[in-house]
């Protein structure tokens, strides 16, 4: 699916993450900041590309700010933004779930 508007989901309080989803032009793209990207960089990316493929969205910008986040927390976050961006807020794909 194409994405047809920028969309942010999360905040930069502490244990969260903001994702902000643009339209990308070379398949999915990262700009990842995390305090703990060392030890759950490669994690964190992981867990959005699986959101993403879960939406069938194959090229993206995806801008990431991680303040230590737990894995299901990402995820919600990461499927908000999908919903935002594809505009499909009012017609959630339980499926991915």
């Amino acid at each position: 699916m194409e994405i047809k508007q920028t969309a942010m989901a999360g905040t930069l309080e502490s244990s969260d993450i903001q994702i902000v989803l643009s339209q990308g032009s070379n398949g999915i793209e990262f700009d990842l900041t995390s305090d703990v990207m060392k030890q759950f960089g490669d994690d964190i990316k992981q867990t959005i590309e699986d959101v993403l493929k879960a939406f069938k969205i194959d090229s993206a910008m995806v801008k990431v700010v991680d303040k230590g986040a737990l894995t299901p927390v990402i995820k919600a976050r990461a499927i908000t933004a999908c919903q935002r961006a594809l505009d499909m807020k009012d017609q959630p794909q339980w499926e991915v779930l």
